[in-house]
This record gives C-alpha cells, sequence and structure tokens, in this order.
C-alpha cells in the first residue's frame, strides 16, 4: 500500500520526524506518542503514518494496525499508570471534534472524579511527557 503524506500536516511531519514528539511505539503502519496537550496523565495518540483524514477515509489494514496499537497502549497505561479507567476515542469531522485531519486515535487514562474532557488545552512539558513516554514504551 502506497504512504500519502501531506505536508502541512502536524501528524505526517511527526511520523516522519520531521517534528519532535515524545514517541512511545513506532512501526511501518503507526507510530503512538504523548499529547501535547494531554487531558490527562498519560494521554496518548495513535496514528497510522498514512495520511487519511478520518475513518471514513482509512484503509481498513490502516484502521486494523492502529487500533491494535491502542489496545496495547491501553494495556501498557493500565499497567504503568494504573488507572481506574480508559478512555478511547476517536473523532471525525470538526463537529465531531476533530482538530486536527488525520485519523488518530487518543487513549487517555483517568482517574476517579476525573472530568471525562479529551481534548487539553494547554501544552505539557516536553521533558516531562519524554519521561513519561520512556516508561510507557513496549
Amino acid at each position: 500500500m502506497t504512504k500519502t503524506y501531506q505536508s502541512d500536516c502536524v501528524f505526517c511531519k511527526i511520523s516522519r520526524h520531521e517534528l519532535p514528539a515524545a514517541i512511545i511505539y513506532e512501526d511501518e503502519q503507526v507510530i503512538a506518542f504523548m499529547d501535547a496537550f494531554p487531558s490527562t496523565k498519560g494521554h496518548a495518540l495513535v496514528v497510522p503514518k498514512s495520511h487519511h483524514a478520518d475513518v471514513l477515509s482509512l484503509p481498513v489494514p490502516d484502521l486494523q494496525a492502529a487500533t491494535a496499537i491502542a489496545q496495547r497502549v491501553a494495556q501498557t497505561q493500565k499497567r504503568v499508570l494504573q488507572p481506574d479507567g480508559i478512555i478511547i476515542s476517536q473523532f471525525n469531522g470538526a463537529a465531531a471534534g476533530q482538530t486536527i485531519f488525520h485519523y488518530h486515535i487518543h487513549v487517555a487514562p483517568r482517574w476517579e472524579n476525573q472530568d471525562l474532557e479529551v481534548h487539553g488545552k494547554a501544552q505539557a512539558d516536553p521533558a516531562d511527557l519524554q519521561a513519561l513516554a520512556e516508561r510507557l514504551k513496549f
């Protein structure tokens, strides 16, 4: 399958190592990294390397690969961070809350009495994200 790339897409740039990211996992199809604007400690994103705006245009092999890695990220978060729960979410289109138009999955640990927001508002310290990514690598 031919990988598609969009030069103005931040996730395409991260997947090609043109922008820095605190990477948890990477293979030929998928990259998983810490969200720079986390809604909670450990909030990660799972991104197919091939550019597709949403689930409606994403080829099934990329969808399957991203979903499998999202599960592994969640399992690792559960073991390492011991949250009370984990939100796995994905948005399609601006009206649904999508802010970066490259398919991606949010994997966000949650603790009791914590709000359910998925998009964070403040940028995290890159060094803190990198340290957490090292703990979550698999």
